[in-house]
């Protein structure tokens, strides 16, 4: 009897926490993945931690509630730039999200922000950030964060140069219904890769002016595919 009042307890103890998207535990997101923050370093013959570089791989060093899938709480994260990885506080730890399809789509809910989780078979692949969503059309941004190793003084003329992290410029990639348009560099790069649109393309940049590194440019360019 015992042990079928125990049964009944667990059987409905796990009901309840599907119905209200509770995790049932640390390995049901981030099982093996373990946080570091720990970079080889070269030239200084060991490793250094993110507190001994100048800069930081973080946009935001603080973490956000997000919703990271259906069905399961909200949890704080943070984006690391340098290892292209979302990392999550739980129970004090901090872990590494999965780059699995259920968590493909990560809702950050102040600042409002969406990070998507993409496989474009090239350098890029992983996450970027949705910056204008739309029925045919989507426009994505990948922020990189490079390690630059420390340079030791090569006289007495000279100083050391630390380690430091380098935000890259950022890189923009259109999603179509047949794959991605990667890194547009102009208007004749964007019109042979579309050019059964050719036309209206072309008119629309002779009434707007697009500057194909310009974030609010792009935008515009994607809403009117969209139309």
């Amino acid at each position: 009897m015992k042990k079928l009042i125990t049964s009944i307890f667990v059987i409905s103890f796990v009901a309840l926490n599907a119905q209200t998207g509770m995790l049932m535990g640390k390995t049901d997101i981030a099982e093996g993945s373990a946080f570091s923050n720990r970079i080889r370093s070269e030239n200084s013959g060991g490793t250094l931690t993110y507190d001994d570089i100048i800069g930081s791989p973080y946009l935001n060093k603080m973490f956000a509630d997000a919703k990271i899938a259906e069905n399961y709480e909200k949890v704080s994260v943070r984006y690391n730039s340098y290892a292209d990885q979302v990392e999550f506080e739980r129970d004090g730890q901090t872990l590494v999200l999965p780059k699995e399809s259920k968590f493909s789509r990560i809702e950050i809910l102040s600042p409002k922000q969406t990070i998507v989780l993409l496989e474009t078979n090239d350098e890029f692949s992983g996450y970027f950030f949705e910056v204008a969503a739309g029925p045919k059309y989507s426009l994505y941004k990948k922020l990189k964060t490079k390690f630059v190793d420390a340079v030791p003084a090569n006289s007495s003329y000279t100083s050391d140069k630390p380690a430091n992290f380098k935000l890259l410029d950022p890189v923009y990639y259109i999603k179509t219904d047949k794959g991605f348009i990667k890194k547009p560099r102009n208007q004749k790069d964007l019109i042979s890769q579309l050019p059964e649109l050719k036309d209206s393309l072309t008119e629309f940049f002779k009434s707007n002016k697009i500057k194909f590194d310009k974030e609010e440019d792009l935008v515009k360019l994607v809403k009117f595919l969209n139309q």
